[in-house]
């Protein structure tokens, strides 16, 4: 049943959820290498997942895909949770937390950019604009505010985190083809790249982690990859207005940075906020117009 604010209230804490990203995986890097956070929090959020299924009732479902639904978890596994989060964490292994987190919410431009050549949709002006806005605000980030300088303060890690974006473009481009239910191909994809992050962290050298890793990789795996992606999916089921939901999205960059300060102890540079500040105003332009396109 339809109810908007049942949705909003889901999308609130959903959005709290992914506040606490950054935070996690920064305090969480502090024990565990990026393969060893990948390894032990998709571990995690598999058996998260696997319970969510079996509270539904649908957990034997789920682990019947068929041979198509195998190829497509493969596929879709390699790329998330592998390639993306082996980025990300990357990116916020060589990069302070709030500038890490700050490029990563340009994925949705990204997506909007790959989706011309792979989807067929139209860019519009603002879509350039806003890309202009969101990149530019990045430029800032990475410089540190010394944007004539042209030095970046981490060439490496602002890479890494631009790729990550790249990486989870394409894997939400690629699902406007899958047809499966979403929990149960999220599970499926973890699962099936279980084994290769196993054989990642052995080639890396079998640790184990400290309680302190431990708890940071069971937040990140149970609440970033499970909990919020299924709160966020009966948000959007429940919403009768998506673009209200939607809007929601653009309070998690500034929670990001008050638990960044809070709990990791970073000092926010104002570079930081302002570039950010960017990135925010070019997301907002574009979604706004677009939401005022589709009405």
């Amino acid at each position: 049943m339809k109810d908007q604010r049942q949705a909003m209230l889901l999308g609130l804490a959903t959005v709290l959820l992914w506040s606490t990203a950054a935070t996690a995986f920064k305090v969480s890097l502090a024990y565990l290498s990026p393969i060893g956070l990948m390894f032990w929090a998709s571990s995690v959020s598999i058996l998260v997942l696997v319970g969510w299924q079996a509270w539904q009732g649908q957990l034997r479902a789920s682990l019947r895909p068929g041979r198509r639904g195998m190829l497509l978890s493969i596929g879709f596994g390699l790329i998330n949770p592998c390639l993306y989060y082996l980025l990300l964490f990357g990116a916020y292994d060589r990069l302070p937390a709030q500038e890490a987190m700050a490029i990563n919410y340009t994925w949705a431009l990204t997506l909007t950019y790959l989706a011309v050549p792979m989807l067929g949709h139209r860019l519009r002006l603002t879509d350039g604009i806003a890309g202009l806005v969101c990149y530019s605000g990045v430029f800032v980030i990475a410089t540190r505010g010394e944007v004539l300088s042209f030095q970046l303060s981490d060439g490496a890690g602002v890479a890494l985190a631009l790729l990550s974006t790249l990486a989870w473009a394409l894997y939400w481009i690629f699902n406007t083809r899958d047809t499966r239910e979403p929990v149960a191909g999220l599970l499926l994809n973890f699962l099936f790249a279980w084994p290769l992050l196993l054989l990642l962290a052995l080639y890396e050298g079998w640790q184990w982690p400290s309680w302190q890793g431990m708890a940071g990789a069971a937040w990140v795996g149970a609440f970033e990859m499970g909990i919020a992606f299924v709160l966020w999916l009966l948000a959007m089921k429940k919403a009768t207005n998506t673009s209200r939901l939607s809007n929601l999205i653009f309070l998690s960059p500034p929670l990001s940075l008050v638990f960044v300060a809070v709990i990791v102890g970073e000092v926010i540079r104002p570079s930081t906020v302002v570039g950010l500040a960017m990135v925010v105003a070019g997301l907002y332009l574009q979604q706004r117009y677009r939401s005022q396109d589709a009405q």
